[in-house]
């Protein structure tokens, strides 16, 4: 197989160029930049271009296929040309697709806890000695890819509802076409992409149609929006909600209960109960029972960034998550308020998506910070210039959240002076981002913070 990847330089593309080549596959590659760790990733494997730039030569007949990434424009030359030769063009979702016709595929959707729910997955069929391949959208412990495409008879993938490519504008999870479906919950985000919340739901309820036939859809019936969609869909593949497990806190450590089984976790909050109830449901589905689950969840870190502890000392802990979406930033909160009741919580929100960084978006977050005993939103000019946003006034973001003593900063000396002045005694730092705090050092923060 001969395969070309246009922005091979992506977090994923990459990725996958490098399963593909440790296949056997032929593989190369261009990109108009590529940045670390993907540069060095991808010199180690002998697929890193060896300039950079969109060169229409490296399009030549008899390429198996060309793959084209999210970050390719329509015009894109090497795109051109691989339709001036009427070659086979994929999107990254469809050539996953094409790479796992023949296993029994396991998909995770929802607007919330895909990542998660995908790594447990993950974590406990690797931990009961399973053979599967695997999409998912962070890095995890103990996988040193996020895409790995060999000869196994299960994939696990993380399915996304932002559009495919520049050719095709559908969501990737209606590519894959699962055997085993999840749906985690649905909360209107994205707005640049869907305009409505119509817009929104209509995704998740093609995406169910998509299931393959004697399939399996497991999905959140906690979530009443998702429970009516599922009720009213006429698809007739096998249908299992799934909620809260039982579960106590002793000590600072949940411990969950499954079919009369009980074991200790490393993560915690109701949100990731939720999707440690999927993920269980979909391992009993591939052979694994409550006993077994729980001794592969008992040593699971959790997903990076995902309520992930990068800094500790006694009576303080230091987490960083990527909530940005109000149901997220809500889940988020209330899990670190009710697993240290006794602490205080200091929460800073960093507003960098598009639908976030929105003035008519911004009434979604009302209450989102409400459970934090002091509370920061920070969003950077320059987040805004990026966008190609106007600018966004202190005054509407208050308002949107409706948090009294709510501070509002703009800028990353301000934030990081504002947090070196707080008191850490008996009390948590949540710190809740999908980017970086416009380049603030948040390691060194938080080795400060805890020295």
């Amino acid at each position: 197989m001969k395969v070309h990847f246009i922005a091979i330089g992506g977090s994923v593309m990459h990725q996958l160029a490098i399963a593909l080549s440790r296949k056997g596959y032929e593989v190369t590659g261009s990109d108009d930049e590529i940045f670390e760790p993907a540069r060095t990733n991808l010199e180690k494997e002998g697929v890193l271009p060896a300039t950079t730039g969109w060169e229409p030569a490296r399009i030549r007949p008899g390429l198996d296929a060309v793959i084209l990434g999210m970050h390719a424009k329509g015009d894109n030359p090497e795109l051109q040309r691989a339709l001036e030769l009427a070659l086979p063009i994929y999107s990254f979702p469809e050539y996953i697709y094409r790479e796992s016709r023949d296993k029994r595929r396991v998909v995770i959707g929802g607007s919330h806890g895909k990542t998660t729910t995908t790594a447990m997955i993950m974590n406990v069929l690797a931990a009961a000695g399973k053979d599967f391949d695997y999409l998912v959208g962070a890095r995890l412990e103990g996988f040193p890819q996020s895409v790995n495409i060999t000869h196994a008879p299960v994939i696990v993938c993380e399915g996304d509802e932002y559009p495919a490519s520049a050719l095709e504008r559908r969501p990737k999870f209606h590519f894959l076409f699962p055997h085993i479906a999840v749906v985690t919950g649905i909360a209107w985000d994205h707005i640049n992409v869907f305009p409505t919340f119509d817009n929104y739901l209509e995704q998740f309820r093609i995406f169910i149609g998509m299931i393959e036939p004697g399939g399996v859809l497991i999905y959140n019936a906690t979530d009443p929006v998702l429970k009516k969609l599922v009720e009213e869909h006429p698809s007739t593949v096998r249908k299992m909600g799934y909620g809260i497990p039982a579960y106590r806190i002793e000590n600072g450590i949940t411990l969950a209960t499954l079919e009369g089984q009980s074991g200790s976790l490393k993560v915690f909050g109701e949100h990731n109960l939720l999707n440690m109830h999927a993920a269980f449901l979909v391992a009993k589905e591939l052979g694994l029972d409550a006993a077994g689950f729980l001794r592969g969840m008992a040593a699971f870190p959790g997903a990076a960034k995902r309520l992930e502890l990068i800094g500790k000392k006694e009576g303080v802990s230091i987490y960083r998550d990527f909530a940005h979406a109000p149901s997220k930033v809500k889940a988020t909160i209330q899990a670190v308020k009710t697993q240290f009741p006794e602490r205080e919580l200091i929460a800073v929100l960093e507003l960098h998506t598009y639908s976030s960084l929105n003035e008519q978006f911004l009434s979604e977050y009302k209450g989102a910070l409400d459970p934090a005993d002091k509370a920061v939103v920070f969003y950077s000019r320059h987040a805004l210039e990026l966008k190609r946003m106007p600018l966004l006034p202190e005054e509407k973001v208050i308002a949107g959240f409706g948090k009294p003593g709510l501070v509002v900063l703009q800028e990353k000396e301000e934030l990081r002076d504002w947090l070196m002045e707080q008191s850490y005694k008996n009390a948590n730092l949540l710190l809740m981002s999908s980017g970086n705090y416009d380049g603030l050092d948040v390691m060194e923060l938080s080795s400060r913070i805890t020295q």
